[in-house]
């Protein structure tokens, strides 16, 4: 008798987290299928200008691409986030012939951010220290609704204008024709979930800590 309701409670547990697996797979399945829609599918002409402009490193032409709204006046400054700390204003100018003068007057170099959270955090420094409300967000496409997420829960007051940069393999074939783009955008929307679940503890965290602090008074 005891064999057979352990088997039968067996059974259930067995067929409960099966249950909640499949539930767990539809649930990122159409969360991805989400993510995948807030993905720009090429180059958007901004309508509006900002206070100051932040580019997350990655590549050369995210820089470029910064230094060119910035050379047209969207924004008052430029902030690159991220830096390689053996990088110089002057290699910079090298990459971008064009935009060098640009270096020297109104651009600011961060080489502390070691990631998207850094960058994040980074950017909420500078742009408090020059009193800036609004910002354009420049990084590629793949990265941008972490990039975004990220920075709206280190600046929740700011509006934040998003500058994508997709790539030629974006633009050329679809992101499932080809097995790195495939590997690169699956690793972005994990990395996008894992940020969202942190930024949620953070938020209850300081949340409980407030209520704690009002009831204390």
């Amino acid at each position: 008798m005891f064999s057979l309701r352990s088997a039968v409670r067996t059974r259930r547990i067995r067929s409960a987290v099966l249950k909640l697996g499949m539930l767990c797979v539809v649930l990122l399945a159409f969360g991805f299928a989400g993510f995948i829609w807030l993905l720009p599918s090429g180059q958007i002409a901004l309508d509006s200008n900002a206070d100051g402009i932040v580019v997350l490193t990655g590549g050369t032409s995210r820089i470029s691409d910064a230094l060119e709204l910035l050379a047209s006046g969207r924004g008052k400054r430029l902030l690159i986030t991220g830096v390689n700390p053996g990088t110089t204003t002057g290699d910079i100018a090298h990459e971008v012939v064009n935009y060098a003068n640009m270096l020297s007057c109104c651009v600011d170099l961060d080489y502390s951010a070691l990631n998207t959270y850094g960058n994040a955090i980074q950017a909420r420094r500078w742009a408090l220290e020059h009193g800036f409300h609004s910002l354009i967000v420049v990084t590629s496409a793949y990265h941008m609704p972490r990039a975004l997420a990220e920075l709206a829960h280190q600046l929740p007051d700011a509006l934040l204008i998003p500058y994508p940069v997709v790539s030629d393999r974006l633009r050329i074939e679809p992101w499932w024709s080809n097995g790195d783009t495939t590997r690169l955008v699956l690793s972005e929307y994990l990395k996008y979930l894992a940020a969202k679940v942190r930024m949620r503890f953070d938020s209850f965290v300081t949340s409980e800590l407030n209520t704690r602090a009002i009831r204390s008074v």
